[in-house]
């Protein structure tokens, strides 16, 4: 018997949450949705975990954890490099329409920005903090 088996149905019950602070960050950073949703999962089964009904309901106490996961997982993979919001949202955006089959010489005029700009851009968003195995480099 799984002791943990309760507290995993509770978790699965509550995919929605991931798949809410998945998508809110993901808009935010350009990180996939698909990778976020799985680490704010990781949250939510921890919380399920821990969690106990004096605390009140469960869905803001696992929203935290999810968030709280989401963040750390993004502290740890982060910039290097301290980058404005502004560049980090245009990068985004940059991402989502390559994404959708925009040609990389189209995207600083769909963004209105000059080409040295956006390899600025694109540039500052792809300095990662990599590990000595190569993990983390930009792609």
């Amino acid at each position: 018997m799984n002791p943990y088996a309760a507290a995993n149905a509770l978790a699965l019950q509550h995919r929605d949450i991931a798949a809410t602070v998945a998508g809110n960050i993901s808009r935010r950073t350009g990180h996939p949705k698909e990778d976020l949703e799985q680490i704010a999962m990781l949250g939510i089964i921890q919380a399920s975990r821990r969690y106990s009904p004096e605390r009140g309901s469960f869905r803001p106490y696992a929203r935290n954890y999810a968030n709280g996961e989401v963040y750390h997982f993004l502290r740890d993979k982060g910039f290097l490099l301290k980058v404005p919001a502004s560049w980090r949202e245009l990068h985004a955006r940059g991402q989502k329409l390559i994404r959708l089959g925009t040609a990389a010489v189209e995207i600083p005029e769909r963004l209105g920005v000059s080409s040295e700009r956006w390899r600025q851009i694109a540039f500052a968003c792809c300095q990662r903090v990599v590990g000595i195995d190569g993990e983390g480099a930009c792609e």
